[in-house]
Order: structure tokens, then sequence, then C-alpha cells
């Protein structure tokens, strides 16, 4: 079998055969947080500890062997080579600044850490939601579903602040990724301090980790809050200490806003099919991303000025002939998502005709309508009978 032909193999085997099967979720009945619990049930049942592992030397890698299937670019839309997919240092639309290759010697673009003093030296183990929070409790500590490879250099700068919407940068990563003060305004609303952003082509991810966190451990939150946050001061502001809401109001939003924004991936789906053959269980709001709004509801809007004044949809509801778009600014794109956070159509610069816009034969449900213009976006309902 040829390089190639092996590659599509593997990339179908990963896609198609180890997606979940038509009974994992028949159990996932409920709404609000009921729903959310029924969840946790069923990606706790068959998750095994794989452990943590602690180089390529070692029989058990845990999650350096993790790796080699849930995050290396093998024919997934980046530049398919291979190498490790880390979204800090990964330019979706051109050259990545530098690459990691899979399970080699730690040094200057190699592979694990290892030392490092800059960017591009050795990728680590980062925990999205960080170890401090939950006290480094072994499954949770080693749960790939959570914990990514990035590079050592900018997960140290990233360290235990909040993922949130950056105001001023004080760091810049070399694919765009930001460290800097909150912006206190918009869908981040009532953020201060310090925080850190991901680039948009990976927020939505970042998202959907927290979600899968808040309801794979969510008979712990409640104990984590108040066993680490007097410890861990930058994770209070994204924890609010309950077992079903868990997060803060603005942080909440973050999350929800930038899962709208950011629909899920085929990189999300090959990581998700991959986890599950590791370590046996699914981050459901990959697989089914309606779930999130079942149990959280919408974002409020995601504006840092007033957008949604200069913007009319209608008529909403839809009979599904045309919906009009009518705005008194120029828009950027417009992008429609369904309830499952798929974008269905992406329409950029649209031309619009004395203010207005037509989208046409939208098909029967509800949807998201993202509207973007000067880097600031918002995302209205609308249903269509």
């Amino acid at each position: 079998m040829n390089k190639i032909y092996a590659l599509l193999f593997l990339v179908s085997s990963i896609l198609g055969f180890s997606q979940a099967s038509s009974t994992y979720y028949i159990t996932a009945t409920g709404t609000g947080y009921a729903l959310k619990t029924q969840l946790k049930t069923i990606i706790t049942n068959g998750h095994t500890d794989q452990g943590y592992g602690s180089g390529p030397s070692q029989t058990n890698n845990g999650l350096w062997s993790a790796y080699g299937t849930t995050d290396r670019d093998m024919g997934i839309g980046y530049e398919n080579d291979n190498t490790i997919i880390d979204i800090y240092s990964e330019n979706p639309t051109g050259v990545d600044p530098y690459n990691f290759n899979f399970n080699t010697a730690s040094g200057s673009n190699a592979g694990q850490c290892g030392n490092y003093t800059v960017e591009g030296n050795c990728y680590n183990r980062e925990h999205m939601i960080p170890q401090s929070y939950f006290g480094s409790a072994d499954i949770i500590r080693n749960d790939v579903q959570h914990v990514y490879p990035t590079d050592g250099k900018v997960n140290a700068i990233h360290s235990s602040f909040a993922f949130g919407k950056v105001g001023v940068a004080s760091i810049t990563s070399l694919n765009g990724s930001k460290l800097g003060a909150a912006l206190n305004s918009g869908y981040s609303a009532g953020f201060t301090g310090t925080v850190f952003e991901p680039i948009d082509e990976f927020k939505g991810d970042v998202a959907r980790v927290y979600l899968y966190f808040a309801t794979r451990y969510e008979d712990q939150m409640a104990s984590f809050y108040t066993t680490n946050t007097n410890t861990n001061t930058e994770c209070r502001v994204m924890f609010d200490g309950s077992a079903n809401k868990v997060f803060s109001p603005t942080f909440l939003n973050i999350l929800l806003t930038w899962n709208a924004q950011d629909p899920v991936s085929t990189k999300e789906i090959v990581r998700n099919n991959a986890a599950f053959i590791h370590q046996g269980n699914r981050n459901p709001f990959i697989d089914n991303n309606s779930y999130v709004t079942s149990i959280w509801g919408l974002s409020l809007a995601t504006t840092t000025y007033d957008l949604l004044s200069t913007v009319s949809i209608y008529p909403n509801p839809s009979n599904g002939d045309s919906v009009t778009i009518k705005s008194e600014i120029s828009l950027d794109a417009i992008e429609i998502i369904n309830i499952n956070g798929q974008l269905i159509q992406s329409i950029k610069k649209p031309n619009f005709q004395n203010n207005i816009y037509v989208l046409e034969n939208l098909a029967q449900g509800f949807y998201l309508i993202k509207l973007s213009s000067n880097n600031i976006s918002s995302t209205r309902k609308l249903i269509v009978n």
C-alpha cells in the first residue's frame, strides 16, 4: 500500500469506524442540567485512565502515545504533513512558523519537551483547565480530551490565566495567540485582569473542551472551586462553584460565543474519534453541538458596539422562501450556522443592494446568523418554518 492510500485509509478509519455508535447517546433524553448529568454518566462509563507518560522511551507513554493519532495533521485540511497540530502555532491560512514531529527526542524543532527558551523548541502537555484547579487527580490529569500538545514556551505564557478576549496584548505568539488585559466589553463584559486568547480558528475547540470538562467532572466541580480557587485566583473568574452551570456568567458567555462563532471542525472530529479509541469516551459537544444550547442556552450579543441596532433580519420566523438582511453598515461576512453548530454557508463581502441582502432557499430549522464587520461580530437567531 503506497503512502497516499495508507494515509487515506488511516484518516477514513479515524473519521468513520470509531465514530459514536447509534446507541452511545441513547439515554441522553433530557434538557437543561438533567441532560448534562445524563451525558456525564455516558462519557464516564468506559473512560479508562491510560496514564500520563514520561517520554518516548517508556512502554506506556500515556498522553505522548495518544498524540500520535489525536493531534497529528493527517489529511484534515492544514498542511497534511503528519506533524503535531499545535493550536498556539498552527497557521490555518499560511505557512506555520514551526512544526513539531511526533514522538521524537526533545530539541529544536524536534518534539517533546525537554527544555525550551523560545517558541519552536519543543511541545509539551497543556492542561486546558489548569492542574492547579482540579488538584492533579490522575484520571483528570491524564484525560486527553482536555490535555493538548502545545508549544512549551506559549504554554508557559498561558500559564493558569483564564481564556478570554484580549483588549491590549502584552505578548503575542507567532500564530497570533495573545496574552494581555481583558477586553471588558461586548461578549466579554465583566472580565478584568489578564487573559489568554487563542486565534479564531481554535476558539470553538477551547470552548468545547471546557464544556466537556464541566460535564465529565460535574460531580467534582464544586469541590474544585472550594478547595483550589484560593490558590488559583485566575481560575476563580472562570467558574462559579456550582455543579450544574459551572461557569461564571461572563466566562459562560465567552464559551457560548466561541462555540457559535467557530463551529465543529474536521480536526475536532478526528481528535474526538482518536480519543475514544485511546481512552474509551467522547466529547458530546463535538458529536452533537446542539447539546450546548440544550443545556446552557444561547450566548448574549457578541458586539463591542451596537452592531445589532444597525442590522435587521426579517421575517423571523420565516416561511423559508426568503429572508431579508437590512444593514446600515457594510458587512464583511454573513455566516449561517445550523442548530448542530455546522457552518452551512459563508458569504464573504456580501453584495448589498440598497442596504438589502436576501437569503433564499433555507431549509426548515433553527439557525444562527453570524454577521461580521470590522473585526466585530454579532450572532442572531433565525427560525425557518
